[in-house]
């Protein structure tokens, strides 16, 4: 059994973290072999997947959205369908050289 550090054993989480936030409700109904994600005009499209040998196919809109997206968010839909958004963890810092 494994336990958050910075608990002691016993101890009751009270505070919650949060993953990721659901932006906008959209209830998309996902199909086998194809990839669906956000494109650059924050609308939804889907592609084939690529198989082994077989290439994949060339994106088509889904579902028109147009989200606006903020800097330092990763987008995504979620297992409902939904668009929601996490926090980057390493967004906007430079490498150390």
């Amino acid at each position: 059994m494994k336990f958050c550090p910075g608990v002691k054993r016993g101890e009751s989480i009270t505070e919650e973290v949060k993953m990721a936030e659901m932006i906008q409700k959209v209830g998309l109904k996902r199909e086998k072999g194809f990839l669906y994600f956000i494109d650059k005009a924050g609308d939804i499209s889907c592609a084939v997947m690529a198989r082994g040998k077989k290439k994949g196919g060339k994106a088509k809109k889904v579902t028109k959205v147009g989200l606006k997206k903020d800097k330092g968010y990763l987008y995504f839909i979620d297992k409902k369908g939904n668009i929601s958004r996490a926090i980057m963890k390493n967004s906007g810092k430079k490498k150390k050289k």
